[in-house]
């Protein structure tokens, strides 16, 4: 079997301690913009958390997480998103798949535009973005990349299908 998309629960704390320690520092720093410690439980917490503001989907193979994603309400878009995937994993799909879920379920909350700061030297995902989103607006600053794009819903829905859940919100 694949990997599975779910929201994220708070059963998920252990699993996602032993997913954080297992990211190279060059993967924590691409996406944390610094090392991370997997036992800090204000991170644990803000990762996990699930509200009218903040959504969270874990990618899972066997029980254990490869990838998560997070999404809340912004102060430059509707919603601002972020992923990381497990080394293993990058390259594969399951960050596009994170993606796409978080935004379909941004978007039947009604967000039409998303944001993401990324790091200026994250080449491959600034080049994905340009791809997915060519009409996006790039500031660079402070070595950063804040990324404003609008939601492509009609994509996004035919992504997903036009049938089925966008899991339980």
């Amino acid at each position: 079997m694949g990997t599975q998309i779910r929201p994220a629960r708070s059963q998920d704390e252990e699993r996602l301690k032993r997913f954080l320690a297992g990211l190279s520092l060059q993967t924590q720093i691409l996406r944390f913009f610094t090392g991370v410690s997997a036992q800090r439980s204000s991170l644990i917490k803000a990762l996990l958390a699930m509200d009218e503001r903040h959504d969270a989907l874990v990618a899972t193979l066997d029980d254990e997480i490869v990838g998560h994603a997070m999404s809340y309400m912004g102060a430059h878009a509707d919603v601002e998103i972020a992923i990381v995937v497990a080394d293993p994993w990058q390259g594969c799909g399951v960050g596009q798949r994170l993606i796409d879920t978080l935004l379909w379920r941004a978007a039947i909350r009604g967000a039409t535009t998303v944001g993401m700061d990324v790091l200026g030297e994250n080449r491959k995902v600034l080049s994905l973005i340009r791809k997915a989103f060519p009409d996006a607006k790039m500031t660079v600053s402070s070595g950063s990349v804040e990324v404003t794009a609008m939601i492509q819903q009609a994509a996004v829905f035919a992504e997903q299908g036009s049938v089925g859940s966008p899991l339980t919100l």
